[in-house]
């Protein structure tokens, strides 16, 4: 089971990244380094499958948040560099959780619950519909207003089911 960590901050730079030989790879992965509020700096490695929510066109000076597996072993550099599965251009209307809930939608940490309505959009990565329960799966959850209850609960704008 992946375990999601997240790195928040504003984007520094972008360029190219190889990571092989192989020429049709050459363009095809990034390097992304983000400062920290703390000053802090990590490099995001950014593949063809790294999820972008809303499909956004990141830029230098943009606020990001970065999710990576906790579990996958990373080379000993500074700064340290992570493999993105998923980033978010941060956006002052909408909070985004990225974790793996249980079969009564809470989240692994106990922190947040979620209560589906009938309006609310489950979707793949593709933005095709997720026809099945969403329980009991890593999701990225798309919220705005909570509940001040341990664990807070919300009604999701969007949720993405990670396959």
């Amino acid at each position: 089971m992946k375990k999601f960590t997240s790195v928040s901050g504003t984007v520094t730079m972008i360029q190219d990244h190889f990571v092989s030989s192989d020429e049709e790879l050459n363009g095809c992965f990034k390097l992304m380094s983000i400062l920290g509020g703390d000053g802090s700096i990590v490099n995001f490695v950014i593949s063809p499958t790294t999820y972008f929510l809303d499909h956004v066109m990141v830029s230098v000076g943009d606020r990001i948040t970065g999710f990576y597996d906790a579990n996958v072993p990373v080379i000993l550099i500074y700064p340290p560099q992570y493999q993105a599965h998923i980033i978010v251009k941060d956006n002052p209307y909408q909070n985004v959780k990225v974790d793996f809930f249980n079969s009564q939608l809470v989240s692994s940490d106990g922190q947040l619950q979620l209560n589906i309505s009938s309006f609310t959009p489950i979707l793949l990565q593709n933005d095709q519909p997720f026809t099945l329960n969403p329980a009991s799966r890593n999701l990225l959850v798309v919220y705005g207003p909570t509940t001040f209850s341990i664990p807070a609960q919300t009604t999701p704008y969007k949720i993405i089911v990670i396959c």
